[in-house]
């Protein structure tokens, strides 16, 4: 297989520095890896050495994908260390969440970005073989 990572996610955002923001709260140690302007619009590449989202600014420009509602992407999901402190994360930002579980996992978390981009966080549990 040729694939070696995979590294970034392109959103186009409505309010870039909102979005910024939100997933600053979900990742303190992210931060802006390049930043700059293309065709008169900002764009921020935010993450880490190893994945990144690359934040478009798009404002005024409204949501055409509905989630689970037409084909496209539903949620991205993001494997995390520890559910409890992301939970708390979440309530001192005022960031809702809803939970589900299942079997392999310890944690479960979906909340929505600015623009309504679902995200799932998941905390395997240790003796998950795919974690």
């Amino acid at each position: 297989m040729n694939l070696i990572r995979f590294e970034h996610i392109n959103l186009s955002c409505n309010d870039i520095d909102a979005s910024k923001k939100f997933y600053q709260t979900l990742f303190p140690d992210w931060y802006v890896r390049a930043e700059g302007e293309f065709n008169g619009s900002r764009w921020i590449h935010f993450g880490n050495n190893q994945f990144y989202l690359a934040l478009n600014d798009h404002t005024g420009q409204k949501r055409v994908h509905q989630a689970y509602e037409n084909i496209g992407i539903n949620h991205v999901g993001f494997v995390i260390k520890d559910g409890k402190a992301i939970q708390k994360l979440l309530d001192a930002g005022g960031i809702g969440y809803y939970i589900m579980t299942a079997p392999e996992t310890q944690h479960r978390i979906y909340v929505n970005d600015p623009d309504n981009n679902e995200i799932e966080l998941v905390e395997y549990n240790p003796e998950y073989a795919l974690k």
